[in-house]
């Protein structure tokens, strides 16, 4: 009777999170990281993306990355994606996170405020999708997680770019998933309610309550945990479309 061969270990996963500096995509970065994913981070400030992946690589090593990417720019997007793959041979999720929020009434909002909004928050995923996608569809496999909010269902005033942005972003998802599912590429929006973040909107943020820590709001570990929990669903499910809101809310 001859011994088993020893079984090799799982091949390491490589993930790329956009805006995974701070708030919401620290926390999927980390989330990932401490189940053993490779983790490439992006983030527009120089300075706070490098001072983020010196702290995530004290915890978890030079397994994570993080690079300085305007997601407006195309080409920058393009080569961060090239980067990533010539390194790891593979992408096996993509989140899009990296978002802004300006916000003021429709005849109040400047022209450059608008193209912020529309071009990071709705512009940058596509750069992503469009640079990522055909890596998945080769390898008959991925995820694609499109952090949107419930801004991008229901509308608020003082929302114009922010809200068209997100409910841009849902479109663009779903088509998105009808275009991939048939290569075994699965697309899902997640569309959080308020989050304790720095990031935040009068609506859902009252004056002097955006950063009150211990408060209603979701926590960005929240939404981390909705990405891990769509990992584990099996291949013939595909659930595109997760809303998080808060419990309790601010009322009262």
């Amino acid at each position: 009777m001859t011994a088993d061969a020893p079984t090799s270990p799982p091949a390491q996963k490589t993930a790329i999170v956009t805006g995974g500096g701070r708030g919401i995509g620290r926390a999927i970065v980390e989330a990932l990281a401490e189940t053993g994913w490779r983790v490439a981070f992006c983030g527009r400030d120089p300075e706070r993306t490098a001072e983020a992946e010196k702290e995530l690589q004290a915890r978890f090593g030079a397994r994570i990355s993080g690079t300085t990417v305007d997601v407006r720019d195309p080409r920058a997007v393009e080569a961060f994606v090239a980067a990533v793959l010539a390194e790891s041979g593979g992408i096996d999720l993509l989140v899009n996170n990296a978002g802004v929020g300006r916000f003021a009434p429709i005849d109040e909002i400047s022209e450059e405020a608008w193209r912020e909004t529309i071009e990071t928050n709705l512009s940058g995923p596509f750069y992503f999708l469009h640079a990522v996608a055909p890596a998945m569809k080769r390898a008959g496999s991925g995820w694609i997680v499109n952090v949107a909010s419930l801004a991008g269902r229901h509308a608020f005033a003082g929302g114009a770019a922010y809200n068209a942005s997100k409910f841009g972003l849902v479109a663009l998802s779903e088509a998105a998933m009808l275009d991939l599912r048939p290569y075994g590429v699965r697309v899902g929006t997640i569309l959080p309610g308020s989050v304790e973040t720095e990031f935040g909107h009068p609506a859902v943020h009252p004056a002097g309550t955006a950063t009150k820590p211990g408060g209603w709001r979701l926590a960005p570990e929240d939404v981390a945990a909705a990405v891990l929990h769509l990992l584990t669903y099996p291949e013939r499910a595909l659930p595109s479309t997760i809303e998080i809101r808060p419990t309790k809310t601010g009322k009262g």
